[in-house]
């Protein structure tokens, strides 16, 4: 299990396959596409079996969301949007000062948007062509004061058209004051799923579902037992940010025990970080690009 700071998955992840070692890795798995695509291959190259922490997939709630698009509660999907905030405010911990330096790898674009947009696209299908902007403001160090000169954005939003020729839509900021925590609504021609949560981190925030079908005004709608337990060891941590984490190890074991897959792999974690590469190019170069 590879749970440090990103720039130092490289190495170990290299190291645990070499060892001929199944892999988790936290995500994202490397500081760029570059890093991704050299694990995966190792891992590919190795037959090892790998899993990268996207472990929203994992979630009660978004196996909820993909049960009712299958059984047709939205009709045919039209559009969809998400919105959300990272870390609230102009000022970050001193610990994590290393996240504003785009260099290394961790921060809101390849976090909270990297998370954010797996699960948009593991519930609704891959983007075949995108347009993105992206802002840079100065954060201040908590500890020092100090003003520092981000080199990573904090304003990102992206639109394009999804494989499906569905419209879709996110935008994610961070170090602003208050705003909508995360809204995700999934609009069909028969109905409309909401999604919320208090912040644009899917993969550790608690979701909550609500629909509405025809002119009804949206509804909570209660998560199946047989979904929050599925992994009745786990039910302690239901709410806590481990809770999908655990979810995704048992998946993990169980993969490995009964010759499935069922958990996102380094090849996974290749195609977010291409995605998110592409919102690199587009918010760069100010023109759509291809995915």
């Amino acid at each position: 299990m590879v749970t440090v700071k990103v720039p130092h998955h490289r190495e170990l992840v290299f190291a645990a396959l070499a060892a001929g070692k199944a892999v988790y890795c936290e995500w994202p798995l490397g500081r760029n596409l570059e890093e991704a695509r050299a694990m995966a291959a190792l891992g590919a190259e190795q037959g090892a079996r790998t899993v990268v922490g996207l472990q929203a997939r994992q979630a009660p709630a978004i196996e909820f969301v993909q049960q009712l698009l299958r059984e047709g509660y939205v009709g045919e999907v039209l559009s969809t949007t998400m919105v959300g905030l990272s870390v609230p405010g102009g000022v970050v911990g001193q610990p994590n000062a290393y996240m504003l330096d785009k260099a290394n790898g961790a921060n809101v674009l390849t976090i909270a948007v990297g998370h954010s947009l797996d699960t948009l696209n593991y519930v609704l299908g891959e983007f075949a062509g995108l347009s993105a902007v992206a802002d840079l403001p100065l954060m201040t160090a908590q500890q020092t004061r100090a003003q520092i000169v981000k080199t990573s954005p904090d304003q990102i939003a992206v639109i394009g058209t999804l494989t499906s020729g569905a419209t879709a839509s996110l935008h994610v900021r961070e170090a602003v004051a208050g705003g909508t925590g995360f809204l995700w609504e999934i609009n069909g021609t028969d109905g409309t799923l909401r999604i919320t949560a208090d912040a644009a981190l899917p993969e550790i925030f608690p979701l909550t579902v609500a629909g509405a079908r025809g002119r009804a005004e949206p509804a909570v709608l209660a998560i199946p037992p047989e979904l929050t337990g599925k992994w009745p060891a786990l039910t302690s941590l239901e709410g806590a940010p481990a809770y999908n984490v655990g979810r995704a190890y048992a998946a993990f074991g169980a993969d490995i025990d009964n010759g499935t897959r069922t958990v996102p792999d380094f090849a996974d974690a290749v195609r977010r970080h291409e995605v998110i590469a592409a919102i690199e190019r587009s918010a760069a170069s100010g023109e759509r690009v291809t995915v």
